[in-house]
């Protein structure tokens, strides 16, 4: 089959590599409908926080497809439907998973390690890992359910983390994708403001259409200071990092009012709070990598009768044979976010 691997720093190539099978009565093989390029695919691709025996590698984690084969002990799903996955295979049994927290499952598989920018992909866990639609989703509701495998997720769980609902005012920092879902999660949650920080157009647009009432393009501690006078003074009662810098993170801490919360999705890189920051801000931290799988069945529901269209954000649509120009204008800031057609 053909598969996207990574050969190293901005080397992505399209080759023949091995189709998935059943090695574990828990595995189920899906065929993949869409992937797509995450914005965390660039971290390798930027080669950072890769090591150089890493090379080459498989790559792609957001999927949804078609099932094709499962194994022996694997009961939810079933040849033929169509299945939407969480980037973290997870049992959804484990005392973790049960409290909420299936990106720690005991047992998880990370499945961008077996590359779901392909023609195939094995799930392990399937169980646990894998919802099935209702039926054959139409054509254009495809790109939102495959949103739903990550950025979405991983939007609404910074939302939720950062405990946005009604009444509060949220900030969110970051208008990739996952920052411009947090806004459309917030919105959902019931957030009375919204402030998108972004200087790009484009993604300002899709903000406000998400439900961002304010936009702030400044970055920094003059970011900061624009979140201050939109809010008495006093700062957000909830922000969302969705980038995973240094600047960001403080940035987002600095934007935050004493006893409000900071939902950090950012995945970081050599980020460290100062102490005394942390301690005199009295915020509350809560984040990581998100648990997806808690959110899916809500998620799938919200698409599935068209109350969110989150696959807006997908604004390059590709075959997967040009996987890597979907890297390169994800890279050069010329698409929000790339959707691969196997």
């Amino acid at each position: 089959m053909r598969g996207t691997v990574m050969y190293g720093p901005g080397d992505v190539r399209v080759e023949d590599v091995p189709e998935p099978s059943i090695l574990e009565p828990t595995d189920a093989v899906v065929r993949i409908v869409r992937a797509c390029v995450c914005g965390s695919d660039l971290w390798p691709y930027r080669g950072i926080g890769v090591d150089d025996d890493a090379w080459p590698m498989p790559m792609g984690h957001e999927y949804v497809g078609i099932v094709e084969e499962v194994g022996a002990d694997v009961a939810t799903v079933r040849p033929g439907q169509f299945v939407v996955g969480s980037f973290w295979a997870s049992d959804n049994t484990c005392p973790i998973c049960r409290a909420g927290y299936q990106s720690a499952c005991v047992n998880r598989v990370a499945m961008g390690a077996l590359g779901a920018q392909a023609e195939l992909l094995r799930v392990p866990l399937a169980d646990g890992t894998l919802v099935a639609t209702p039926e054959l989703p139409s054509d254009d509701l495809i790109p939102s359910l495959l949103a739903a495998s990550d950025v979405l997720g991983t939007g609404w769980f910074a939302a939720v983390a950062a405990e946005a609902g009604p009444g509060k005012t949220i900030a969110v920092v970051g208008d990739g994708a996952v920052g411009l879902l947090a806004v459309l999660a917030a919105k959902q949650l019931g957030a009375e403001r919204i402030i998108a920080m972004s200087r790009h157009d484009d993604r300002q647009r899709l903000a406000r259409e998400f439900g961002a009432t304010d936009i702030v393009e400044e970055r920094g501690d003059e970011g900061v200071e624009q979140i201050k006078q939109l809010t008495d003074g006093l700062g957000a009662h909830s922000v969302v990092e969705a980038v995973g810098t240094q600047e960001s993170m403080m940035q987002a801490l600095h934007a935050t009012r004493p006893g409000g919360n900071v939902g950090f999705v950012g995945v970081t890189h050599d980020v460290a709070l100062p102490g005394m920051d942390l301690f005199w801000s009295l915020a509350h931290l809560h984040g990581g990598p998100a648990p997806v799988r808690r959110f899916l069945p809500e998620l799938i529901d919200l698409i599935w009768n068209r109350q969110i269209d989150p696959g807006k954000v997908f604004d390059l649509e590709l075959p997967l044979e040009e996987a890597a120009a979907g890297y390169e204008a994800m890279d050069e800031r010329r698409a929000i976010k790339a959707l691969l057609r196997p």
